[in-house]
């Protein structure tokens, strides 16, 4: 799938690429609607569309990632609500190996993420995974989400990779699309970001099942 010998950088997507979605499908679609509704005195089947509508007004930007946003917007300890289902939070299989043998074979290796940086600091302490990488972006310390144009050529100023020796894996379309059109030339979907749903739609993009498929020689 990936010619080895043509890539100096890794891109890697934290969220549903590296880490099973499960966690956060949990935290949004179930625990944070039940705790709202406990706040607010009301069945989690009343305020459960007005959550999902005001998520989908701030999808692909910066809000919608927010931890401060959402802890303000609704005014809960969202952090501290994550924290009370981060057993829940897993590393996909084959990542660890993947990620030794990338380092091994000499490339650069960026965790290139939109989580926020409470969000991210949570779930380093629960994998462990901060290690293996040269380098740990947020889209929020960029000011850009990776939806946006913006959010790469931020990312070249501090991390100046070459786009045509650059490969990302992502599980999300609209990122794997913005990423096409700022010239990235080696693209990578993962089938199933969250391994308790259906395999999704990956468009025209090569798609792994795991990191197994990508491990260089």
């Amino acid at each position: 799938m990936i010619d080895w010998s043509r890539i100096d950088t890794v891109l890697l997507d934290m969220d549903g690429t590296l880490l099973d979605l499960y966690f956060d499908n949990h935290f949004w679609q179930t625990h944070l609607p039940r705790r709202f509704a406990e706040a607010q005195g009301l069945p989690v089947d009343a305020i459960r569309d007005d959550l999902a509508a005001r998520f989908h007004a701030r999808a692909g930007t910066l809000d919608w990632y927010s931890v401060d946003y959402w802890a303000t917007e609704l005014e809960l300890d969202i952090m501290r609500l994550k924290e009370e289902v981060a057993h829940l939070i897993d590393v996909h299989p084959h990542v660890t190996n993947f990620l030794a043998a990338v380092r091994a074979a000499g490339k650069r290796i960026v965790l290139a993420t939109n989580a926020h940086h409470k969000s991210l600091t949570l779930k380093m302490a629960r994998t462990g995974l901060d290690p293996h990488f040269d380098a740990i972006v947020s889209s929020h310390a960029l000011g850009a989400a990776k939806e946006q144009q913006a959010f790469w050529q931020r990312l070249r100023e501090i991390e100046p990779f070459d786009p045509a020796r650059t490969v990302l894996v992502d599980d999300s379309l609209p990122v794997l699309d913005s990423a096409r059109r700022y010239g990235i030339a080696h693209l990578v979907a993962v089938k199933r970001p969250d391994t308790r749903q259906p395999q999704k739609h990956t468009g025209d993009y090569p798609a792994i099942d795991d990191f197994s498929q990508l491990i260089p020689n």
